[in-house]
């Protein structure tokens, strides 16, 4: 039993949840908005993305002993924003119950799986590396802002790293907590703990929205969310079956569409926290560290707004900091694996930068562009090759 509570994998499950909230909740109230939701039932959507998010972490990561995590789809989320306007709540809903039954296809059919299968391993590398690299370059960003606060943490990482290796991101969340506390930099004025309630509302099926959101809704969490996850778990060596995956996430949406459930994908950036060394040495337990980051998940829908409004307390920097600190090893790992071939490293180099330089093309984010990009290369470069 002292496995399932070890402060390694509470750790990395709370710093995954940390970042995936505080980088992208406030695009969740603004998508709702759009789309007419009262106090209560963007509420509803929080009760909703925490829940299926928390139901999916810890059961697939129990059920193949592999760190699977969850998230929402924060691209989809993006487009919700001006998507949605125009579009009563119940249209919404019809959008996200479309969408969710596109990616369940995807899922029983098998056709996502064999389309993975076709990505070579320093491709996947090279792109979660792309992926990555901002948030490593956010930490030095965040210390020239936040000096004392991020150098205290990043001495604390460094230090740690030589003595203490299995604490090392539990003991920088520490320090920075303890300093953010005494420079009164911790805002908890605006706390009360109240339980989310959720609310049904009855889907409503509108052509235009389906055409014109929900397919778009569709692609962007495939391309944008999907492919980036389960590229991190090839880049990380576990070698599981994507389509069940996929299919828990789309029967997840069409459950709690109705409460606010837009989109249930793959995480990438966040679920990279959860496979790093910091976790757990031995890669085989690190499957523990996204079971507590579902329990997270589980607290955040439980208590909604709430919870959202603790994550916010925290300074920017500090989150950016202890993300970075928690990036650091896997980013180092995926740069090693994706330029150690020859023969594939132009590739790997080619979808690295085009990753890592954040372009967007027809909604969808550069995770997908630079994969292209480096399949086209690696592929003509095996075509003509003499």
């Amino acid at each position: 039993m002292n496995g399932y509570f070890s402060l390694s994998h509470i750790t990395a499950g709370f710093v995954a949840v940390l970042v995936g909230y505080t980088s992208s909740a406030v695009i969740i109230f603004q998508a709702a908005a759009a789309a007419g939701a009262s106090t209560a039932e963007i509420s509803s959507w929080l009760w909703a993305l925490g829940i299926g998010m928390a139901l999916t972490s810890i059961g697939l990561s129990l059920r193949y002993r592999v760190p699977v995590l969850t998230a929402w789809s924060t691209p989809g989320a993006a487009l919700l924003v001006t998507g949605l306007a125009g579009l009563s709540l119940n249209q919404a809903v019809g959008v996200f119950l479309f969408s969710s039954a596109l990616i369940l296809i995807c899922g029983v059919t098998g056709w996502f799986e064999r389309l993975m299968r076709q990505i070579p391993t320093p491709l996947a590398a090279a792109m979660l590396a792309g992926v990555l690299v901002q948030f490593g370059l956010q930490l030095f960003d965040a210390l020239q802002h936040q000096l004392l606060l991020v150098g205290a943490m990043l001495l604390a990482y460094l230090l740690a790293r030589q003595w203490l290796p299995r604490y090392v991101i539990p003991l920088a969340l520490l320090v920075g907590l303890l300093l953010a506390a005494l420079q009164g930099q911790l805002h908890t004025q605006e706390l009360s703990l109240a339980l989310a309630a959720p609310q049904w509302t009855t889907p409503e099926f509108s052509l235009t929205a389906l055409i014109g959101v929900g397919i778009p809704l569709f692609i962007v969490t495939m391309a944008s969310q999907n492919v980036p996850g389960i590229a991190v778990l090839k880049a990380n060596g576990y070698e599981i079956p994507s389509s069940p995956l996929i299919t828990a996430t789309g029967a997840t949406g069409l459950l709690l569409a109705p409460f606010g459930g837009f989109a249930y994908n793959l995480a990438a950036i966040t679920a990279a926290i959860c496979m790093g060394r910091e976790a757990d040495p031995d890669p085989a337990r690190r499957y523990l560290a996204s079971v507590w980051a579902g329990f997270f998940y589980l607290l955040t829908g439980l208590f909604g707004a709430t919870v959202a409004a603790l994550f916010a307390a925290f300074p920017t920097e500090l989150v950016m900091a202890i993300a970075g600190l928690a990036l650091l090893g896997t980013i180092g790992n995926s740069l090693h694996a994706s330029l150690a071939g020859e023969g594939s490293r132009e590739a790997a180099l080619i979808t690295f930068l085009a990753t890592a330089s954040g372009m967007t093309l027809f909604g969808i984010g550069s995770a997908f562009w630079g994969l292209l990009l480096g399949l086209l290369a690696y592929h003509l470069r095996r075509l003509l090759q003499p």
